[in-house]
């Protein structure tokens, strides 16, 4: 007897919602003893997908929510291929490196085509990358003239988690400057009281998370020349281009921030971002081969030949690799610059009617940074209400606006932030702006009785 006809009827025929899995609450703690019809069970979950926010209503993420069909054709190729094991995929792994050296390129490295870097599954993996190897380059040079290796500190701003993370994991102490009042990131001038002897490097943010804006990261390596002069510490810079490192080139390409300076020994970016890439793929590239330490690199011969591998995870997809190959080309520079354009000139448009509306201040209005908007209430003790109030009434018509406090120092100020995405349309930001003001006029009559905290805060 055929599996679809176990059960007295034919299930190919039957409706999805009379099959017997369909009548029954889906399975959470137990594997089911027997199999399904492959509708029935696609159908059933996708339906408990459609509870999910819509992706295209989310400003919260800086993570691509959008890609053209071709894209989804090359995902769906590369399915069954390991990005791990380039020698039975070895022209996945040639792409793989082509990406490496192009963005490289695009960084300004001194000789893209010999230099080395890698895919990950993201940013974080690619920022403790570079932190590694920030980390090993410090510990050689203080065996070598016979210093303690035991106290090693990274310096930073206000940073994303995964240089907490990194921190923690790999025993290293984390320096993080204070937020200064009217600074959206680490000010130059306040590295002295942080570098020391034991400094493995100092990470400057291409689009803080907080504020969208750039650190100043070419005065940030003139400050260290300056200490180096001063007590002869040489203290590498790490950019964390997270998000920056795939619009600067496009937008702001005078702006001096990559491979053009000395000191910047490492670059990470997200291809998922605005990389435009699907989630899951981030990139790292060193100024050279030499800055890359050789105790990071493992050599595998299980997988068919002795390959050589430096990242933190080991089986992974490679489509997300093969997706951002086919951007680079598809797009080349002036379509990335087109498509960041587009979102830039979106974000200026939208906090300049944020800023009219009355009750905020607009912190960053998306020019010389990321395409974003943050802002603060102007008067939160007068406003009568909370920019937490206004994210729950914002997420009642389906949009994502966080809200959050600023990092120590400045935790008393609490902003949102708005990222305008490839795929987020001038008519969706008329549309958020629409119930933006509805949702200000609301609660400037007082916090209806019936709003409840959906929790979405950061």
């Amino acid at each position: 007897m055929a599996l679809h006809e176990v059960r007295g009827r034919r299930d190919d025929v039957a409706d999805i919602y009379s099959t017997p899995l369909s009548g029954a609450v889906l399975p959470k703690y137990q594997i089911p003893q027997g199999d399904s019809d492959p509708r029935v069970v696609f159908a059933l979950i996708r339906d408990e997908l459609a509870l999910d926010g819509n992706a295209a209503q989310n400003l919260a993420t800086f993570c691509s929510t959008w890609s053209e069909d071709e894209v989804h054709r090359l995902m769906d190729l590369c399915m069954d291929k390991n990005m791990i094991d380039k020698d039975e995929y070895p022209q996945t792994a040639e792409i793989e490196s082509r990406c490496v050296h192009i963005l490289a390129d695009l960084w300004n490295s001194p000789d893209g085509r010999s230099t080395v870097g890698c895919s990950t599954t993201g940013s974080s993996e690619a920022a403790m990358l570079g932190g590694l190897a920030l980390k090993w380059r410090w510990r050689e040079r203080q065996r070598a003239a016979g210093r303690p290796t035991d106290r090693p500190n990274l310096v930073c701003g206000p940073v994303q988690v995964c240089w907490e993370k990194f921190a923690r994991y790999f025993d290293v102490e984390l320096r993080q400057v204070p937020l200064e009042e009217g600074a959206t990131g680490l000010r130059p001038h306040q590295l002295r009281d942080y570098v020391d002897e034991n400094t493995i490097g100092v990470v400057a943010i291409l689009g803080v998370t907080y504020t969208c804006d750039y650190e100043p990261v070419a005065e940030i390596a003139a400050e260290l020349d300056a200490i180096e002069d001063e007590h002869g510490w040489d203290v590498p810079v790490h950019v964390d281009g997270a998000s920056g490192g795939f619009v600067a080139p496009f937008l702001q390409p005078d702006v001096v921030w990559d491979f053009r300076i000395d000191r910047v020994a490492s670059i990470n970016a997200s291809g998922h971002k605005y990389g435009l890439a699907p989630l899951g793929v981030g990139w790292v590239v060193w100024r050279s081969a030499d800055r890359l330490p050789e105790d990071l690199v493992f050599r595998v011969s299980y997988l068919g030949g002795d390959m050589p591998t430096f990242a933190l995870n080991f089986s992974r997809p490679g489509g997300e690799i093969v997706a951002q190959y086919y951007l680079l080309l598809r797009l080349g520079r002036e379509g990335y610059r087109a498509i960041h354009q587009t979102c830039a000139d979106d974000a200026r448009a939208l906090a300049q009617a944020i800023g009219e509306m009355g009750p905020f201040t607009v912190l960053y209005d998306g020019t010389g940074g990321l395409p974003a908007v943050s802002y603060t209430l102007t008067d939160p003790a007068t406003a009568g209400f909370s920019l937490y109030d206004l994210s729950d009434l914002l997420r009642a018509r389906g949009w994502q606006v966080p809200s959050y406090p600023l990092p120590p120092s400045r935790e008393t100020t609490v902003i949102q932030r708005i990222l305008v995405r490839h795929g987020i349309s001038r008519d969706k930001m008329e549309l958020l702006l629409d119930d933006l003001r509805s949702a200000v006029t609301r609660l400037a009559k007082g916090k209806p009785d019936d709003t409840v905290r959906t929790g979405f805060h950061h």
